[in-house]
């Protein structure tokens, strides 16, 4: 499989659409590994629970005959149970992950960004973690790692997954019912747009890390 076919199969809309109505349930699928599976974190969680939910909301138009409140709570449940099994995983391999060698899909930057997400907000950073590609798919990793208590860990976790799953899928969903024509026709603009949206926090925090571990450098 080259690059552009990858591309292609890892689009929002594509994911949904695949398997004609067991779409849905690829989505839930897709939402497990991107929170529970170090594999997953280049999957495009918010844009692809947004398209979910639009797709949704516009019924017939798109295709997709599907009940808002089981995506709703299918969807919650995958991203409860992939982040804690990304927290077990975690904690099983512990302070080993952060020695860990570079391969073609771990990134030890990510992790290092992730802890400093972590520091930076506390127990809160698994819930505002949700929100930020890459970073929620470590998030649970590193709270395993770091031994945080498991119930609290489960009470943020739960939290985290309601806002986050919810948030994106609602919005589409309800933008989907009320414009179905309009979102129909600009597809491809509003997911590139919600992409950019959701991954400048991601950039301005790698670059920021970067700066400090220059400065660090620097000072030696």
């Amino acid at each position: 499989m080259d690059f552009h076919t990858l591309k292609e199969w890892l689009k929002p809309e594509h994911i949904v659409r695949f398997g004609g109505a067991w779409g849905p349930y690829v989505v839930m699928a897709v939402i497990f590994a991107e929170t529970g599976l170090l594999v997953g974190f280049f999957f495009p969680g918010d844009s692809l629970l947004f398209t979910a939910g639009l797709f949704v909301g516009m019924g017939p138009v798109a295709g997709i005959d599907f009940n808002i409140v089981l995506l709703l709570l299918g969807v919650f449940l995958a991203a409860v149970i992939g982040n804690t099994v990304g927290y077990l995983f975690g904690r099983s391999v512990g302070p080993a992950l952060f020695k860990r060698e570079d391969s073609l899909i771990f990134k030890k930057k990510y992790l290092e960004m992730t802890q400093s997400f972590y520091e930076k907000n506390g127990k809160m950073a698994i819930i505002a973690g949700r929100f930020l590609p890459i970073i929620r798919t470590f998030v649970p990793v590193l709270a395993g790692a770091i031994k945080l208590d498991f119930w609290r860990f489960t009470v943020y976790n739960i939290i985290g997954a309601g806002a986050w799953t919810g948030s994106f899928i609602l919005l589409g969903y309800f933008l989907g019912a009320k414009f179905p024509g309009p979102i129909k026709d600009n597809l491809d603009f509003i997911v590139i747009a919600l992409i950019i949206i959701t991954i400048i926090p991601v950039v301005r925090t790698y670059m920021k890390e970067r700066k400090k571990a220059k400065a660090a450098g620097a000072g030696k």
